[in-house]
C-alpha cells in the first residue's frame, strides 16, 4: 500500500514538472521576462475576443506595424488554432516580416486543414520555395482555383468571376506568369522549358489577354529565344496598357481623384524594373528613362533604378551630339548608387563591380556641378520631409 503510494506521488510529481516551464539554466531576468509573457498571453485571451484580436491585427496592419500585428494575429490563433482566415493572414505577416520558415509552418498546417480549398496558401508556399517544389505549389494553386472557376456559373459568356469567390481570372493567370516564371529562371535548363514556359504564358493571355505582367513576361521570353522583333511588340503591348496612366498621373497635382484609380492599374514596383531593362535591350533608351524617372519619383532608395538610369546615360553618350552632358548625367546616377551600396549594406557583387567599371570609363572623376553637396538630399531625407511638413504646418 504504501509502495503505491509513493508511486502516485511520483507521478503527481513527474506531472509537475512537465506542466511548469523549466526555468533551470536561465537567470533571474529571463525568468520574470517569460512570467510576464505568459501572464500577458493569458491576459489578452481572457480580455479581447478573436473578432476584436483581428480588429487589432487589421488596426496595424494599416499602419504597417507588421510586428504588432503580428502578435495580435497569434493571439487569435491562440484562441482559434484551425480558422483558415487566421492561418492565411498570420502567414502573409510573417512574409512581411521576412520570416519565411514561420510562414512555410502556418500555410502547410492550412494546407493539412483544407488541402482543397484555398488558393493563396499554395501560391505562398510557391514562393518561399524553388525550383521543383515551388513549381508543384504553383500548379496546385492553379488546379484549386481553375476547378472552382469552372464550377461557378457563366452569366453572359463572361470570362471573370467576383473577387468573392475562389479567385479571379487574373489571380488564374498571375499563377500561371508564377509558373512561367519558373522555367525562365530556376528550370531553364530543363528539358523543354522553352516549350513548357511559352504553354504557361499561353494560358496567362488567355485569361487575361491585356496581362502586363504577362505580356512582359512573353516578352522575356522571345528575347530569349532570340526573337527580338516579336518580343519588343509584347513588350510594346504592356507599356500601352499602363504607361499612359503613369504619364497621365505625372503630369497631374497629386491628390486629384484620379491619382487612386492610376496607381491601383500600375504593375508591381519590382516587376517594372525588368520593363526598363527591356526597354534597354531593345534601345529604346528615352522610353527606358522614362520608367525609370517614374520609379524614382516612387522610391528613391533602390539602387537598381539609380544604376540602370547611369547604365541608360551611359550608351546614350556613345551615340548622341551632346557625349559630355550624358556623361556627367551617367557619373551622377552611378555615383548615388554606389553610395546607397554602401548604407543599404547591399551584397550584389556583380552590380558593384559593373558600376566601378563604367564610372573607371568614364574618367572616375566628380564632373562639374556632380559634388557631394548633390548627393545630401539622399541622406538628409527624412530631415527634409520633416522640416517641409513643418514649414506647411505653419503655413495652415
Amino acid at each position: 500500500m504504501g509502495g503505491q503510494a509513493k508511486r502516485k506521488s511520483s507521478k503527481r510529481k513527474q506531472r509537475g514538472r512537465t506542466g511548469v516551464a523549466d526555468f533551470s539554466g536561465l537567470s533571474a531576468q529571463d525568468r520574470m521576462t517569460i512570467r510576464m509573457q505568459n501572464k500577458a498571453k493569458k491576459n489578452t485571451a481572457e480580455k479581447y475576443s478573436t473578432a476584436q484580436l483581428l480588429e487589432k491585427t487589421e488596426e496595424y496592419l494599416d499602419n504597417f506595424n507588421f510586428e504588432m500585428a503580428q502578435l495580435f494575429c497569434q493571439r487569435a490563433l491562440d484562441l482559434e488554432p484551425e480558422n483558415l482566415q487566421i492561418l492565411d493572414m498570420l502567414g502573409n505577416i510573417c512574409m512581411e516580416l521576412g520570416n519565411a520558415e514561420k510562414a512555410k509552418q502556418v500555410f502547410l498546417k492550412a494546407v493539412d486543414l483544407s488541402p482543397d480549398k484555398g488558393h493563396a496558401k499554395y501560391m505562398c508556399l510557391g514562393q518561399i520555395h524553388c525550383k521543383e517544389e515551388a513549381l508543384q505549389y504553383f500548379q496546385k494553386g492553379l488546379e484549386v482555383m481553375i476547378c472552382a472557376h469552372q464550377s461557378q456559373p457563366q452569366v453572359s459568356g463572361a470570362t471573370n468571376f467576383s473577387d468573392e469567390m475562389e479567385g479571379t481570372t487574373k489571380d488564374i493567370s498571375a499563377a500561371f506568369c508564377s509558373v512561367s516564371e519558373i522555367y525562365l529562371t530556376d528550370l531553364c535548363m530543363e528539358q523543354g522549358a522553352g516549350d513548357k514556359c511559352k504553354e504557361a504564358l499561353t494560358k496567362a493571355l488567355e485569361y487575361q489577354p491585356n496581362s502586363p505582367e504577362a505580356l512582359q513576361l512573353m516578352a522575356s521570353y522571345l528575347f530569349s529565344m532570340e526573337l527580338p522583333q516579336e518580343g519588343k511588340e509584347y513588350l510594346m503591348k504592356s507599356l500601352a496598357s499602363w504607361l499612359p496612366s503613369m504619364q497621365k498621373t505625372e503630369g497631374q497635382a497629386h491628390g486629384t481623384d484620379d491619382e487612386d484609380l492610376v496607381e491601383s492599374t500600375l504593375p508591381p514596383y519590382e516587376s517594372r524594373i525588368p520593363a526598363a531593362k527591356l526597354l534597354i535591350e531593345v534601345e529604346d533608351f528615352e522610353l527606358a528613362t522614362e520608367v525609370l524617372e517614374g520609379l524614382l519619383e516612387e522610391d528613391d532608395e533602390v539602387i537598381q533604378v539609380w544604376y540602370l538610369l547611369g547604365w541608360v546615360c551611359y550608351l546614350q553618350a556613345k551615340e548622341s551630339d551632346d557625349e559630355a552632358a550624358f556623361k556627367d548625367s551617367a557619373r551622377t546616377y552611378l555615383r548615388k548608387a554606389k553610395k546607397l551600396y554602401s548604407k543599404l549594406r547591399c551584397d550584389d557583387s556583380a552590380l558593384l563591380e559593373h558600376v566601378e567599371q563604367i564610372l573607371g570609363d568614364l574618367g572616375g572623376e566628380a564632373a562639374p556641378g556632380d559634388s557631394d553637396a548633390e548627393d545630401a538630399p539622399l541622406e538628409n531625407v527624412e530631415d527634409d520631409f520633416v522640416k517641409s511638413s513643418e514649414d506647411e504646418a505653419m503655413e495652415a
